[in-house]
Order: C-alpha cells, then structure tokens, then sequence
C-alpha cells in the first residue's frame, strides 16, 4: 500500500513539475525547429519536399528489382522511409540533448530530461509536417482510403514512445561515453537494412525473417501504418499490441537509466 502511494506522489510530483517548465518545453521545441531550417529558402516546405524527393529516387533506383508482390511500391516506401527517418532522427537529436543544455543545467534547476524530450517531440512536429507528402502520393497514386485511416495516430504514437524511450537511454549515456554518437550512427544504418523500408520481408531468407519480423520493433510500427493506409495485412492487431509492448518496454529502460544517472550528469557536463 505504501509503495502505492509513493509511486503516486512520485508521479504527481513529476507532472507538476513538467507543468512548472512546460513554456521552457515549448520554447525548446520551437528553438530546434527553427534552427533546422534557419537560412533555408524553402524553409518548413523542405519537410514536404525532401521525403518526396527520396521516393522519386529511390523508387527508380529499387521498384525494378524490389516491387514485386508489393502493393503501390511508392507509398510503401514512403511510409517506411518517414517512419525510419522519424526514429533516427529523434535519437540523434536525443544524445547530445542533455549535454547540449550544460550552460542552462549548471546554473539553475531544470528537469535534465526535458531537454532530451524536447529533441524527440521536435523531430515529431518535422515528421507531421512530412505526412503531408504521403497524402500527396496517396491522392496522385489512387489509393483507396478506409476508415482504416483514422487509425494512423497509433502507429506514430507508439514509434513516439519507443524513440523517447531509446532517446533517454543513450542521452544518458552520452553523458559518460562521448562515443556513442558514433557508434549510433553506425547502428542505426545496420537498423535500416535489417527494416523492410524499400523491400518486401517476403523476400528475405526464412532465418533472416523470422528475426526481423520477432524482433526489430520498426517493423511493427512500419507494418502497423502499411495496414492501416494499405490495407490487406489481418495481421495488424499482433503488430499493434507487439509495437505497444515494445515502445513500453523501451520506455521503461529509457526513463529508469536516466532516473538513476541524473544526479551523476553534472560532474560530467
């Protein structure tokens, strides 16, 4: 019972205190928006045109030797290629989160893990604004909507907390080992050919499969939106509720080992 209500007070005072910062969080967001597309002509527009520019070129470059047996190759790619770019870019914004704020964490009390929560929720805002060019090959391509559709919040929901969740993680531990934005950037480039993104899983030895489709949580969340925007996958509730497991799970990881090493950043920074 005391344990309870201990996790209870621990939590009320956790939302009061985000709510105490929550124009710092905003303001964050705002900054690393700005910053990505200061001194860019195009500016926010780029967030439309630079996924379709990657459709366009990789969908010549892979629907000759790739595209068969997948329904509508460009939109595929494109749900895949948003969704991986999404996660990969919040992590890599996530590491140096927290050390990037050493002149504000060193002065006055700031919650250390808004800063790595303002770096994912950014790259979140970025990806909302790409879903843009997916409704624009979905119209030009002629997919046939369902009430499916509605249900695409989901998927970005659940990729949202796996990438916090992953982003804390490795913020905290960036704090103590400067090497893992290097060794990320390595990682998350075997993570994208080990995601179907540009081909069908089907295609993949049966071995090489089964590990994917079992254990890489991209696939679940990239699966999850292919049902809903697609359609033809009665397989979507099992990604559904393995995304959900997994962007849980991550989160816990992510929200205990930055809990535990917080108090350690300053001596680092």
């Amino acid at each position: 019972m005391g344990d309870t209500v201990s996790f209870r007070q621990k939590s009320a005072v956790r939302l009061w205190t985000f709510l105490r910062y929550r124009e710092l969080f905003f303001q964050l967001i705002s900054r690393d928006i700005k910053l990505k597309y200061r001194r860019s002509v195009l500016g926010y527009l780029w967030s439309v045109l630079n996924p379709l520019f990657t459709m366009v070129i990789m969908t010549v470059v892979f629907s000759a030797m790739l595209a068969r047996g997948v329904v509508n190759f460009p939109v595929y790619l494109l749900i895949g290629s948003l969704l991986f770019s999404f996660m990969s870019g919040a992590v890599s914004r996530a590491i140096p989160s927290v050390t990037g704020g050493a002149a504000l964490l060193k002065k006055i009390y700031i919650p250390k893990y808004i800063f790595t929560l303002s770096s994912v929720t950014s790259e979140l805002v970025t990806m909302l604004f790409s879903l843009g060019a997916l409704i624009m090959v979905i119209i030009a391509t002629g997919v046939p909507l369902s009430w499916y559709f509605l249900l695409i919040p989901i998927p970005i929901i659940e990729l949202y907390i796996f990438s916090l969740g992953l982003g804390l993680f490795f913020a905290q531990a960036f704090v103590f080992f400067r090497d893992i934005q290097y060794l990320w950037g390595v990682f998350s480039t075997a993570w994208m050919y080990l995601t179907p993104i540009f081909y069908p899983v089907a295609m993949l030895p049966e071995r090489i499969r089964f590990v994917i489709t079992t254990f890489n949580p991209l696939y679940f969340y990239i699966s999850l939106f292919r049902a809903f925007v697609l359609g033809g996958d009665p397989a979507w509730p099992e990604y559904l509720w393995r995304g959900a497991l997994a962007a849980g799970l991550m989160l816990l990881i992510g929200f205990v080992t930055f809990s535990r090493s917080k108090n350690k950043f300053v001596l680092y920074l």
